[in-house]
């Protein structure tokens, strides 16, 4: 409940910018609305966003945990993504459903090696997680590129983007969601981003791996001194934030594009963080905050169009602002219980 003073106190300080834009405040919030939730065909892309923003939130969180910033979800979905899309297309004649179900495997196994590697450097080498995985970001957008170009490329488009996996690796013929919302790319891919945020709730706060995790990270010392490897942890800690970001390609491969297209994600990585923010980490909350910053990133969409001064960039300002009045919230009650105790 907190968190959404902070979230609404955020939201309300944009909101006022843009009277200063020369925009009435009032219009810029039904604007983001209606875009959001207006229609199916609105809410279906505010889910289609919401799907990857749960993943990328989760893979954040489970880093901030064990003490790790992991800034580089988006060179993790990337990696596993572009695995996918190329398990669909070398490998075409797997049958269904062991064809999703190997390329997902494979997706989640390469974004979780793109996680170990700083997590390694971190635990062996004494290398600043945040550095490194800034600098894997750039290497993986480069090796997608030359990959969806010279590897794999589609023969029958000049969009830079992979040729079409083998219809056995899509699952929407049996997708409810897809059928729900046509002509979006919102899929079933939301329930497992749910499933997943909810079995990470049970893993940190129910499990013995998931406790000496959060040790680590709230106590490096102590947390040695009672017999946790530290340097196990952060290296299982970055692997399992790489799978996280990875399976973003459940969606967007598997689930609606079936493609690698180079540049598909509007920094979903680096939205996740503020996502992760704003739930204070814990998966339960991300499933909201996600859906938050999702209809957020879908209304933001209709700006250009709805408004002269004002475009969809913005979202980013709202994002900022947001993460701002929670923080202040979060400091408020902080002096407020300092006060109580003297």
């Amino acid at each position: 409940m907190r968190r959404l003073i902070g979230f609404a106190l955020g939201l309300t300080v944009a909101l006022l910018l843009t009277f200063f834009a020369g925009e009435n405040p009032w219009h810029i919030f039904m604007v983001l609305m209606r875009s959001a939730f207006g229609s199916m065909y609105d809410f279906g892309l505010t889910l289609s966003y919401t799907t990857p923003l749960i993943f990328c939130g989760l893979s954040v969180a489970i880093g901030f945990h064990a003490g790790l910033f992991n800034i580089g979800a988006e060179g993790q979905l990337t990696m596993a993504t572009l695995t996918a899309a190329a398990v669909g297309v070398l490998f075409p004649n797997i049958p269904f459903p062991f064809a999703p179900f190997i390329a997902f495997i494979a997706a989640i196994a390469v974004g979780g090696l793109w996680g170990f590697i700083p997590g390694w450097l971190r635990a062996y080498r004494g290398s600043h997680e945040v550095i490194i995985t800034i600098m894997m970001n750039f290497i993986a957008a480069g090796l997608a590129s030359w990959f969806a170009l010279r590897i794999i490329p589609n023969p029958n488009s000049q969009n830079p983007e992979t040729a079409m996996v083998s219809a056995n690796y899509m699952f929407k013929d049996y997708d409810l969601i897809a059928r729900l919302f046509p002509d979006t790319p919102a899929n079933a891919s939301i329930g497992f981003a749910i499933v997943f945020a909810i079995l990470m709730w049970v893993f940190l706060w129910k499990t013995t791996w998931g406790f000496q995790l959060r040790a680590v990270g709230s106590n490096p010392e102590a947390a040695h001194r009672g017999g946790i490897s530290e340097k196990k942890t952060l290296m299982i800690a970055m692997t399992l934030a790489g799978a996280l970001a990875g399976c973003v390609a459940l969606s967007e491969v598997m689930g609606s594009a079936g493609q690698y297209r180079v540049g598909f994600s509007p920094d979903y990585g680096f939205i996740g963080i503020a996502v992760a923010l704003l739930a204070n980490n814990n998966p339960l909350g991300i499933i909201v905050a996600a859906f938050l910053m999702g209809a957020l990133h879908k209304g933001a969409s209709d700006l250009d169009l709805e408004t002269s001064t004002i475009t969809r960039d913005f979202s980013h300002i709202i994002q900022a602002l947001i993460i701002l009045g929670v923080a202040a919230q979060a400091y408020w009650e902080y002096l407020r219980s300092k006060r109580r105790k003297s």
